[in-house]
């Protein structure tokens, strides 16, 4: 698996996440949120924005945020699966196949 294959399903799984929150809590932030992180992840993903580690930089801001979130909960679902998923996909990310 290429890190760009990695990044595009973590892009779905962020997505769907996103919608999971919106659909079970009512989570309107949830929803905004996981979109805004995929759009700028996708446009990483597709060139069109080229910073050095452009997605790893974003998926680092996502470790911290879902790592908060799951220091404030005490709770595992949601916020340490999605700790979990970006750990992994930063660890692919970087994996030498």
């Amino acid at each position: 698996m290429t890190p760009d294959r990695v990044l595009w399903v973590y892009i779905v799984l962020l997505v769907v996440g996103g919608l999971v929150g919106w659909l079970k809590a009512g989570s309107k932030v949830s929803l905004i949120v996981s979109v805004l992180f995929a759009a700028a992840l996708s446009a990483c993903a597709m060139g069109w924005i080229t910073v050095p580690l452009g997605p790893d930089l974003l998926l680092i801001v996502l470790l911290l945020l879902f790592g908060w979130r799951l220091l404030q909960s005490k709770k595992f679902m949601p916020s340490g699966l999605m700790l979990a998923l970006t750990v992994v996909a930063l660890a692919l990310r970087h994996w030498r196949w």
